[in-house]
């Protein structure tokens, strides 16, 4: 079983609400190869939400403290 981004299988999931549906995840999900998951929503944010970037690094380096998460 292979883990998906719900944004990718057609969910209205992301910051703006709407989705980013590709074809071959659709394919996927038809084949019952994979399950859709929406990691934002899992760790609480809402959706529509504020876009926001990582500045000065990347995920990890916001985990260690090193970058921070603006909202624009």
């Amino acid at each position: 079983m292979i883990l998906v981004s719900a944004c990718l299988a057609g969910l209205e999931v992301r910051y703006n609400g709407t989705h980013s549906l590709d074809d071959g995840i659709m394919e996927l999900m038809r084949e019952k190869k994979a399950i859709a998951v929406c990691p934002e929503l899992l760790g609480g944010f809402s959706t529509p939400r504020e876009p926001a970037e990582i500045v000065g690094g990347e995920g990890g380096d916001v985990l260690d403290g090193k970058a921070k998460i603006i909202e624009k």
